[in-house]
C-alpha cells in the first residue's frame, strides 16, 4: 500500500463515521471539497460506490460498511499502541473516553475522574451520558460503565460500586390510599409506574426471588417513562409504586419520602462495573483511573 492510500482510508472513515462531509474536515483540518475529491479517488481505485450522498447527510453503502468494519479494528489497534507508547511519558496523560448511566456517573465515576483531574493535570477525562449499550470499539470509547450482569462475557469487568437490590417502594401518601402489597402478586391491584428499557424499548419486568426461586411480574399503571429520575419523582408524588436499585430508593427511604415493601423477596445483584475490551492497551491514566474507581 502507497503511503498516500493510508490517509485516503483515513480520510474516507472519518467521513464515513461522522456522517459528513463537514464534520470531517473540521476534524481532519481540511477542506470539504477536498474530502470529496480524497472519497471519488477511492471509489475508483476500488471500482465501487462508498458512500451515498445526499443534500443533508451522507450514508455508507454496503461496500462502504465493509470497509469500515476492516478499517476500524486496524486503526484501533494502531490508536491503542501509539497511546501506549506514549503513555511511556513520566507525567501520565492524555484523553480516557468513558459512556456511563447518568446515576453512576454521578455517584460513583465523577468523584474518582475529580480525584484523578485534580492529581494529574495532563489526564483529560471525557464522560457521555447514554442509558443504551454502546459498542465501545466502533465509537471509540476506553471504557463503559454498567450493571455488572449486562456486560458482555469478551469484555473485562472490573466491580466499582457494590452489590445492589431491587426495591419496590411508594410515597406515605400512596400508602394512606392503598394497603401494602403482602406478595409480588398483589403488585396486580397497585398502580405501578413502568420503565421503558432504552435498548429494544419493552417495559421493565419487575424481578422478584424468595428462598432461591425467582418470580417476574408485569405490572400496570397510569405511567410510563424511560427516565429514572421521572419516575422518582412520580413515585414520591404519589403517583405509584416505583421499582428501582436500592441506590436510588434508598436514601428516600432514609428520609422517610419513601416507603419500601416486599424487601424479603429482594435478592442481591452485581452491581456497577468498568468494562473495557481484553485487547485494549492499558495507559498509564486508565490504568490510574481504574484503581480509582476499583471496589475495596
Amino acid at each position: 500500500m502507497k503511503r498516500d492510500e493510508l490517509g485516503d482510508l483515513i480520510a474516507f472513515l472519518t467521513v464515513a463515521e461522522e456522517r459528513s462531509f463537514t464534520r470531517a474536515a473540521a476534524q481532519l483540518g481540511t477542506s470539504q471539497s477536498s474530502l470529496s475529491h480524497t472519497v471519488r479517488r477511492i471509489e475508483e481505485r476500488m471500482g465501487v460506490r462508498l458512500l451515498t450522498r445526499t443534500t443533508r447527510n451522507v450514508v455508507p453503502t454496503e461496500a462502504g460498511e465493509q470497509l469500515m468494519e476492516t478499517l476500524r479494528p486496524a486503526f484501533n489497534d494502531i490508536r491503542s499502541r501509539i497511546d501506549a507508547l506514549s503513555a511511556m511519558r513520566q507525567s501520565p496523560g492524555g484523553t480516557i473516553r468513558i459512556t456511563s448511566s447518568r446515576h453512576a456517573a454521578e455517584t460513583i465515576l465523577m468523584p474518582a475522574a475529580k480525584r484523578l483531574m485534580a492529581e494529574y493535570r495532563d489526564v483529560n477525562i471525557e464522560i457521555s451520558i447514554d442509558q443504551r449499550f454502546v459498542d465501545l470499539v466502533a465509537e471509540r470509547y476506553d471504557a463503559g460503565v454498567r450493571l455488572g450482569e449486562s456486560i458482555e462475557k469478551d469484555m473485562i469487568a472490573v466491580a466499582i460500586g457494590p452489590e445492589l437490590r431491587m426495591m419496590v417502594a411508594g410515597s406515605p401518601g400512596y400508602f394512606e390510599r392503598h394497603p401494602r402489597p403482602q406478595t409480588p402478586h398483589d403488585l396486580t391491584q397497585h398502580n405501578c409506574i413502568n420503565l421503558r428499557l432504552p435498548t429494544l424499548g419493552g417495559l421493565y419486568t419487575w424481578e422478584f426471588e424468595r428462598d432461591g426461586r425467582p418470580l417476574n411480574v408485569r405490572v400496570t399503571g397510569q405511567f410510563i417513562c424511560n427516565d429514572v429520575p421521572m419516575i422518582i419523582d412520580a413515585a414520591l408524588d404519589g403517583l405509584g409504586l416505583a421499582c428501582l436499585p436500592d441506590d436510588h430508593l434508598g436514601p428516600l427511604v432514609d428520609e422517610g419520602r419513601l416507603v419500601p415493601v416486599l424487601q424479603d423477596w429482594s435478592a442481591p445483584f452485581p452491581g456497577y462495573h468498568l468494562y473495557y475490551p481484553s485487547c485494549r492497551l492499558a495507559s498509564p491514566a486508565f490504568a490510574l483511573l481504574v484503581e480509582a474507581l476499583r471496589l475495596r
